[in-house]
């Protein structure tokens, strides 16, 4: 039980700015077994988002208090997964070959196609969350970030699991955990990430579940054919893209 802890706080660490115990300490080996823990991030990481969602529409328009709430999650994650997209935009958009694209995603600079792209997909997650909120009650919205910022996490470890790092220097953000993950690891991520998803309509959540495979499998097929795998950055653009599609899924299966 002890060694599992650390693996999740190895995680959390990782992942986060969240603080962690000082026991934990650092090794390598709990870092080659964190991803197992990603979805249980992603609940910590919506629960925090869906509380201040909640605290802030007391006082104020859902609209701002979904907004707060996205801002939220930004600030204990220190837009990891945003600025995965971000470099992962740029990356794709202006290089030709894999050299150019890993060359590109590892500049610091922000290009035309990461400020576009962050933008546009921040802008898409605010108005599919304030539409859930309007169709179907903030108890929903709730459920939904949750389930939500699980399963996508659960997108990214999918692909740590099947797909190559491609990344060879050793300074690369995701390098500690470019390790290929054991069944049993990839069963117990499945396991965490789909259990909000209990707690909504089966039916609906289903429609949102196909959306999250489709992306994250689309995604997967991009970052092969163009890279031959994964960077950290890849994982954080699958992250995004299937947070939005899991409530884009969701608004679909009511309409």
């Amino acid at each position: 039980m002890k060694r599992e802890l650390e693996y999740f706080f190895a995680a959390l660490r990782f992942f986060t700015r969240l603080p962690v115990p000082a026991w934990v300490g650092h090794t390598q080996l709990q870092l080659d077994h964190a991803a197992r823990y990603f979805p249980l991030i992603g609940i910590i990481i919506g629960g925090i988002g869906a509380g201040v969602t909640e605290l802030a529409a007391l006082v104020l328009p859902i609209s701002i208090a979904i907004l707060l709430g996205m801002a939220a999650t930004i600030l204990a994650t220190g837009a990891f997964h945003e600025d995965g997209f971000a470099d992962t935009c740029d990356g794709f958009g202006g290089g030709w070959d894999k050299a150019q694209v890993l060359t590109i995603m590892k500049d610091s600079r922000v290009g035309s196609y990461a400020a576009l792209g962050v933008g546009m997909i921040l802008l898409t997650k605010w108005s599919a969350l304030t539409e859930l909120d309007t169709d179907f009650g903030p108890p929903f919205l709730t459920l939904a970030l949750i389930a939500g910022h699980a399963v996508s996490r659960l997108a990214s470890t999918v692909l740590i699991f099947f797909l190559d790092y491609v990344r060879e220097d050793a300074s690369a953000k995701s390098k500690p955990l470019a390790q290929r993950m054991a069944s049993h690891e990839l069963a117990i991520a499945f396991a965490i990430g789909l259990a909000p998803c209990l707690l909504l309509p089966p039916q609906e959540v289903l429609v949102a579940l196909f959306a999250v495979a489709l992306s994250t499998l689309l995604a997967a097929r991009y970052f092969l054919r163009r890279i031959g795998g994964y960077t950290g950055d890849c994982l954080g653009a699958t992250q995004q893209l299937s947070e939005v599609a899991f409530y884009l899924g969701l608004l679909c299966s009511f309409t």
